[in-house]
């Protein structure tokens, strides 16, 4: 097969494509330019897209004696991954850009031209495992390195667009054997620190850069009562579940933390309270990508952040179309937000992904005023 291999200048993808020439395919390289002003250097293990990056990029192809591009795709990005992020945090959710990434860039945009060029996949250094069903569908499970699993961020990418990629990492057991595997192989990224956080926010300053995009906008930070209890500078910079940077100026009576319940952004107004106000009982999602239908009632469990633990669900009706499911007792589930995908599993086998929409806590009758109920 004509494989495209994604290198975003890290050992990961550097290993996947090394792979991918291995198993006799014809691989060509190409680096994504997501920034429309790259930094001359990654500031350690934070940020990517870095001039550095697309030089360790081509060493990489250099080394594996494979033909290396540069595609420009920021406008792309930008238009859907970062103004998407903007958009939900403005809107009090919290977004995952890591999803959005996969969704509209990685496999939309630059699949698309790959097949558009000829090329039959596209070959990416995530830890996932892609297999074919009885019928012939597209099968996303768990890698087998599960520290390292993303399946929860390539769900959103569905079994259609997913039958045309390649993840050569995912059966193997351990990062450091990534690492080792490419120090034989001769590449210079085998040491390489892991990108993680946000990708675009290389400082790490979340709440600075959605100032800077968004403006200041102080306003109150209330306690379940209303009662103001401190003040912030936006509450697009706030999310269900947070407790550092509340800044409040009067503790709680009974002198426990306070954790962010909910975000009002028409009222511009952060609600916070004890932790045991974050508990949830059900959640209600949209825009629901199935790999596997599955009938009501069904048990299974689901992941609510990258690196979550699972927790035991069962499958509930939901009239609209969309996903809703009833925590298991004996089960905990605390702090979910609107914006967060769910991702739905068999086993290691994902079942489908839907973006939150709305929680209900354990007491509805009881729940905090900003924090959305299901109905």
């Amino acid at each position: 097969m004509r494989v495209l291999a994604a290198l975003s200048g890290g050992v990961d993808s550097a290993v996947a494509a090394a792979r991918a020439l291995d198993a006799g395919h014809e691989v060509v390289g190409v680096h994504m330019a997501l920034s429309r002003t790259p930094a001359a250097q990654r500031t350690g293990s934070r940020g990517c897209c870095s001039l550095e990056d697309a030089s360790d990029a081509r060493r990489a192809a250099d080394v594996l004696g494979i033909p290396f591009y540069v595609w420009d795709l920021s406008q792309t990005f930008e238009q859907t991954v970062v103004s998407d992020f903007l958009a939900e945090y403005a809107a009090g959710r919290t977004p995952n850009p890591c999803v959005r990434c996969n969704e509209h860039v990685k496999f939309a945009t630059l699949l698309d031209r790959a097949l558009a060029l000829g090329f039959d996949a596209v070959c990416t250094g995530h830890y996932a495992r892609l297999e074919r069903g009885a019928g012939g569908q597209v099968v996303l499970r768990r890698a087998a390195c599960e520290a390292k699993d993303q399946s929860y961020v390539l769900a959103v990418s569905g079994p259609g667009r997913l039958a045309r990629a390649m993840f050569p990492l995912g059966d193997v057991p351990t990062k450091e054997q990534v690492r080792a595997e490419a120090a034989e192989r001769g590449l210079r990224v085998a040491a390489k620190p892991d990108s993680y956080d946000i990708c675009f926010v290389a400082d790490g300053d979340t709440g600075g850069f959605l100032r800077e995009r968004l403006g200041a906008r102080p306003g109150d930070v209330v306690d379940q009562d209303g009662a103001v209890v401190g003040r912030h500078e936006g509450a697009y910079a706030f999310t269900v579940g947070q407790r550092r940077g509340l800044h409040l100026g009067r503790p709680a009576p009974d002198g426990q933390p306070r954790y962010v319940l909910g975000i009002e952004p028409v009222a511009n107004r952060v609600v916070v309270g004890p932790a045991e106000a974050l508990a949830v009982s059900a959640v209600q999602a949209g825009d629901v990508v199935w790999f596997d239908q599955v009938p009501v009632g069904t048990r299974c469990t689901a992941q609510v952040r990258a690196h979550g633990r699972d927790v035991r669900v069962r499958l509930d009706a939901d009239a609209d179309g969309g996903l809703s499911v009833l925590v298991e007792d004996g089960e905990q589930l605390h702090g979910v937000a609107a914006g967060q995908s769910l991702v739905l599993y068999d086993g290691d086998r994902v079942l489908a992904q839907a973006t939150i929409e709305q929680v209900r806590g354990v007491a509805p009758a009881e729940a905090p005023a900003g924090v959305a109920v299901a109905p």
